[in-house]
Parts: structure tokens; sequence; C-alpha cells
């Protein structure tokens, strides 16, 4: 009888089979290093992003017809000296290339300079309008992701119903909808009044000045609800049919057979199977809308005179004053590259197969 003298793979034990030993090329370590190798090539986009956004704000907006010192001085007499003075004080006169590289040493530790129009710090004045811009944003972001994923998930259960018709009708009419018009008519209805019906809520602004306390914050909820549900009506539409066709596309998978086959209920089937595969692409649109929570809505902004980014971004561009439009075009575009790579990876966590 031979024997043979390999080392065995795993010592056993006379109570039990040998367990296999986990090494470093076991699965669990090619896993953890495919995620880490997906994070950094992430990573690395996002830099390589925010590096683009950093070009294209300060050449984009240098196209922009107007003079900022010939603006700033509008209405008031002042000598050439005096114009070339300004110049020298914002740095207007230094090379382009030279302008470029101090913007970009400034910009990466957070100095985005002085407002032309303001005198003031650019990050002093982007900080003073983001909480009223997170409040009106925020509040509307999460109000029409909940309703878009709801209604969105209902409408493909149900698809071809006369519930999905309605839903899928109303969501393309407001989809295509500009918001600052459905804002505008909001204001003729509600505001303005019009036939029987009165003007219940204020034209703009965010507050009236004149309360505290609880009723300051019922003075603020009162200003809210035309532009929140101006975002919310645009917004929600838009969710509903992203997450109304990825179920679609979920709805004839052998999964799902297989799960009703087992005996469980068309509700479980929903909630525990389909739903799950189908945020995928619900993930990505969510977190965009969150990024947009730090960029605002100009144009609603605009039109309901909200003390927000958006209105301040309007306000930086009609002069123009470079260092704030400079400064605001880098935090909106910022907030939304930080919000895809959030989803970018958290897709590996809902989809396995996503990054191995």
């Amino acid at each position: 009888m031979s024997t043979a003298s390999t080392a065995p793979l795993a010592e056993g034990t006379a109570d039990g089979p040998a367990l296999v030993k986990t090494g470093p090329s076991g699965p669990r370590a090619r896993s953890a290093r495919a995620y880490l190798l997906y994070v950094a090539g992430k990573l690395g986009g996002a830099a390589v992003s925010i590096f683009a956004v950093l070009v294209t704000s300060f050449f984009l907006f240098r196209i922009i017809p107007g003079d900022p010192v010939r603006t700033m001085t509008h209405g008031r007499q002042v000598s050439a000296e005096q114009l070339a003075s300004l110049r020298r004080q914002f740095g207007l006169d230094l090379p382009v290339w030279q302008q470029f590289t101090d913007y970009c040493a400034k910009a990466l530790s957070g100095d985005f300079g002085t407002s032309y129009q303001f005198h003031a710090p650019v990050g002093e004045l982007i900080a003073e309008k983001v909480p009223a811009t997170l409040l009106l944003t925020g509040v509307a972001v999460v109000i029409y992701s909940v309703l878009g994923l709801w209604l969105g998930t209902r409408s493909a259960w149900h698809h071809g119903g006369p519930g999905d018709k309605v839903n899928t009708g109303v969501a393309l009419t407001l989809w295509s909808v500009p918001s600052f018009w459905l804002g505008l008519l909001l204001i003729i209805t509600f505001s303005v009044g019009i036939g029987p019906v009165p003007g219940m809520f204020p034209t703009g602004g965010m507050e009236s000045g004149d309360a505290s306390g609880f009723a300051y914050v019922a003075d603020v909820a009162h200003h809210m609800v035309l532009p929140v549900v101006t975002l919310v009506a645009v917004g929600y539409a838009q969710t509903l049919l992203v997450m109304r066709s990825s179920l679609l596309d979920e709805m004839g998978s052998d999964y799902l057979t297989t799960a009703r086959a087992k005996g469980l209920r068309d509700d479980l089937v929903r909630r525990r199977h389909a739903v799950p595969n189908a945020l995928l692409p619900t993930v990505t649109m969510v977190f965009i809308n969150l990024g947009h929570v730090a960029a605002g809505s100009i144009l609603v902004e605009t039109v309901f005179s909200w003390p927000g980014l958006g209105g301040l971004f309007y306000q930086a561009l009609s002069v123009p004053d470079l260092p704030l439009v400079q400064g605001l075009f880098v935090v909106f575009a910022g907030a939304m590259i930080v919000m895809n790579l959030l989803a970018d990876l958290l897709y590996p966590l809902l989809d396995p197969r996503v990054g191995r």
C-alpha cells in the first residue's frame, strides 16, 4: 500500500472534516481588492472632474460680453487712471495664464476672491445664502423623491391600468413644463388671485420680517409653499418616469417568476425582489437631486425672489461678477460631482456585481 507525502491543503481533526483556510488570495481578499480598485478609479475620476470644473469656470465666464470694471462704475464719472487702478486691484491687468494659476491655487484652498459688486469675500457670501437654499430645495427633494419612487413603483407594477395612464400622462406633462413658467402661473393664480381663487400666498421672499418664534416658522413655511410645489411638480415627474421604466425592465425576469412559483404574495415579490433590483438608475437620480440641494434652482429662486444661492448666481451673472460667478459655479458642480461619487460607491452595496 503506497502512501503520499504531499502536504495537506488544510489540517483536519478527528472530530470532523478539515476546514479550508482563506489566505491572501481567497475570494474575500480578491473581492476587497476589486472594490478598492473600483473606489480608487471613481476617486480619480472625481478629481479629474473637479479640475475640469476649475478650468471651465475660469474660461467660460470670461467670454461673457461686458467689462466688469465699467459695469461697477456705471453712472459715475471715473478717469482712465481710476479704471486702471480698479483692474490692478482685482488682478484683471495680469496675463490670462497668471490669472488662471492664481485662481486655481486659491480655489483649491477655498479662497474664491472678493466679489466685485458686494466687496466681500465670495466664501462668506455663499455661506450666508446656503441655509435658505438648503431649506427650500432640501424639503422639495425629499418630497418629490419619495413621491416619485412610490408612484413610479405602483405605475410599473400595474402598467397599462387607469392609474398608470393617469400618472404617466401627468408626469410627462409636468416634466415638459419649464419650472419658471409653472412658478409664474402659481403666482398669478394663488398669490395675485384669479377669478374665484383668492390670493392666499406671498408673491416672493422668505419671510415677512415681523414675526418671531413659532410665528416665524409658520411665516417661512407659508412663503415656501409655492416654490416647493413648483420644484416638486417638476422633480417628481422625472423620478416617477425613471423608476417606472427601470421596474418595467425587471418585470419579465425569471427570478420574479420563481418567487411567485414559491407562493410569495405579489406585494412581497415587488418589495423584496423587484424594487431593490430596479433601484440602481433611480439611486443615481436621487443623488443627483441631492446635488441640486446645494445648487438650488436658479430659475425658481429668481421667480419667487428666494434669498438663496440661485438668486445670488443670477445677480452675479448680470454684472458679470467673475469671482462670485466662478465660486458659485464650482460649488454647484462640486456638489454634483460629490453626489455622483457617493452614488457610485453605493452601487456595489446594492448590487455586488458592480465593481467586481
